[in-house]
């Protein structure tokens, strides 16, 4: 009994010192803070957008296909083999950031986000405090349609030509591949990393070489418009918590005003694809290290019993 009560106590403050260390460090190094200095709660909104306007009208696709010209003028569409006008270092160098293909929105972004994007760009991606009238910037994306009507077609149109199921990366693709880059997933902002092969005689690669000229040249437009280079997420899965990336995707703007990153409107399902990527990428030995798990907590159980049983055997004429 004395022995049991000694465990107890080391479990007490070995748990009190973890928390020290871990959640409640963690939490006051981390604190969200206004202005005024008054710590920030936010609550997540499970992607659904409250701030935006509901959609209150039912989209007709074969309108929405009619229309869909609207959008083609910037965007691609590779699934209905619709080219995209400019390739995307020409893009870049035109708007500051490549228009994405719209192969897959309709999967991955949030359908009330769309119909809200189409009408108000500025306001539904949260960057009018970057794009203020005077300032002299304009958003690339134009008002597209002026009703909720028109823009219920688009949207309705985009959700009949995407895909049932997309991978991991293909969500990651559409929602953030265009800005950042995932050198663990041979990740660029044009794509992925070519397999070439150098020059035997020379031993130089002409293909890599220019290809990582483009990248760079995107780059450098990338980060006039956005005002620096959007981070590399190899790690970021590991380097911050999924509940904040959750939190900063669904509001950018509650975790960190006025940042150049937008709203990109996924849906929950979207999101969970995103983190599921960037956990395959970033941190792949999660699921070897999750089934361990239960084997190393096993052991110690048995281990503890083992212990005691032994110490009991042989400590019990001494008391």
């Amino acid at each position: 009994m004395k022995e049991l009560k000694i465990l107890a106590v080391v479990i007490f403050f070995t748990l009190v010192t973890y928390y020290g260390v871990e959640p409640y460090a963690h939490h006051q190094m981390h604190k969200k803070v206004d202005a005024q200095g008054n710590e920030i709660v936010y609550e997540s909104q499970d992607f659904k957008y409250p701030d935006l306007k509901a959609v209150t009208v039912k989209g007709d696709a074969a309108a929405g296909k009619a229309m869909i010209s609207a959008c083609t003028g910037c965007h691609g569409i590779e699934s209905q083999k619709m080219q995209a006008p400019m390739d995307a270092s020409a893009s870049a160098g035109a708007y500051g950031v490549n228009p994405p293909d719209l192969s897959n929105a309709g999967a991955v972004f949030d359908e009330k986000f769309l119909v809200n994007f189409i009408m108000n760009p500025t306001h539904t991606a949260m960057v009018e405090h970057k794009f203020k009238e005077g300032s002299g910037k304009t958003y690339p994306m134009p008002v597209v349609a002026p009703d909720p009507q028109t823009a219920a077609n688009i949207v309705a149109y985009l959700k009949s030509i995407a895909p049932k199921e997309l991978t991991p990366k293909e969500a990651f693709v559409a929602a953030c591949g265009r800005c950042h880059a995932d050198r663990y997933g041979k990740w660029t902002q044009l794509g992925d990393v070519p397999k070439t092969k150098p020059n035997i005689t020379t031993h130089q690669d002409p293909e890599m070489l220019a290809f990582k000229m483009k990248v760079a040249n995107y780059q450098d437009s990338l980060a006039k418009y956005m005002g620096k280079l959007p981070p590399d997420l190899s790690i970021m899965i590991r380097a911050r918590s999924e509940e904040f990336m959750e939190h900063f995707i669904e509001n950018p703007q509650s975790q960190l005003p006025g940042t150049a990153m937008p709203r990109v409107g996924v849906s929950k399902e979207g999101f969970e694809k995103v983190v599921a990527y960037l956990e395959e990428t970033g941190d792949p030995s999660k699921p070897k290290r999750q089934a361990v798990g239960p084997w190393v907590l096993g052991f110690f159980f048995i281990f503890t019993l083992l212990a005691y049983l032994w110490k009991q055997a042989h400590w019990r004429d001494l008391h």
